[in-house]
């Protein structure tokens, strides 16, 4: 089982103009938040999945466990508040990118604390972390804590995913990916979140500082232009991405992480041990899969991940 972890929340997707009238706009509220959509997607990939976050009692809140429930999420790991659930306000550009305004002040998913770590068994293979989780308090300290106590033991993954609407300080952002990054096994992370934390920094350079830690592979996403991977010994390469007509890019970067994980799941090579005898046939075979898996979300409107028998 793989434990997902971090926030959940809906997203609310601004439509086109009610009526032609401009005082009236109206939204189509989708359940999600980067480490929900994880879960999900690993759940739709044939992995066993469980959701470790602060999640609202109050109605939408109710959904998102729903949700969780239908999809085959264990909910065991949930912790309830009497506190509102997240909103996250989007708008879609004409190039199907998102462009996200957050309410979470004072919400559940921030809610999380050191003392309300779950103690894990050896049914849990691995951890997922990332998001704004990472940033925002008290759940960043405990997150941090739970990944510094795990990482000995089981396979850590992490998505830096940076969202500056829920913290804005890209001080706060680059202190806390570096801290997360020391513990993780395998760091994935889209150009675009290495453009931002480090403007002046080519990926290579930034992914070596990485390699230096715990971590096996760091794996970059490069939209149109596919993925690239850096290792330890065996240098850096890219695959391409697959052309697919394109409704928009919501959710494509949480399957590509549920794919990586899926793939290496499947042939029983999530641990951390096994990622250093990782060929390059295999890794490569790791990348395609993942941009297979990520391609389909992309033809999709909104977070909506693909199944096992959907990724060829």
């Amino acid at each position: 089982m793989y434990l997902v972890c971090g926030e959940a929340l809906f997203d609310f997707f601004s439509q086109p103009n009610v009526d032609g009238k401009n005082n009236r706009v109206g939204f189509q509220a989708v359940a999600g938040g980067s480490p929900f959509n994880v879960a999900v997607g690993l759940r739709r990939l044939g992995v066993d999945a469980g959701f470790f976050a602060g999640i609202s009692t109050d109605y939408l809140g109710k959904r998102l466990a729903t949700v969780l429930e239908e999809e085959g999420v264990r909910s065991d790991f949930l912790i309830h508040f009497d506190a509102p659930t997240t909103l996250a306000m989007v708008a879609v550009g004409a190039d199907g990118s998102p462009h996200y305004s957050f309410r979470g002040e004072g919400c559940a998913d921030r809610l999380l604390t050191v003392e309300q770590l779950p103690d894990l068994d050896d049914n849990v293979r691995g951890l997922h972390v990332g998001s704004f989780s990472l940033v925002v308090q008290p759940v960043a300290d405990a997150l941090l804590a739970l990944v510094q106590r795990e990482s000995g033991k089981r396979l850590i993954t992490f998505d830096p995913n940076v969202r500056l609407n829920p913290a804005p300080s890209i001080e706060l952002w680059r202190s806390q990916v570096a801290k997360f990054a020391e513990h993780a096994h395998i760091i994935k992370v889209s150009d675009e979140d290495l453009s931002l934390l480090y403007p002046d920094l080519d990926a290579e350079t930034v992914a070596k500082g990485w390699l230096k830690h715990n971590c096996q592979l760091v794996i970059m996403t490069r939209g149109r232009q596919g993925a690239s991977i850096f290792t330890r010994d065996a240098g850096s390469w890219s695959v391409p991405a697959r052309e697919v007509k394109t409704a928009d890019t919501v959710g494509a970067g949480d399957t590509f992480q549920a794919a990586l994980i899926t793939f290496l799941t499947e042939r029983g090579l999530d641990t951390p041990a096994s990622l250093p005898k990782l060929s390059r046939e295999t890794l490569t075979e790791l990348l395609n899969f993942a941009v297979a898996a990520a391609a389909v979300t992309c033809t999709r409107v909104g977070p909506d991940l693909p199944y096992r028998d959907q990724v060829v």
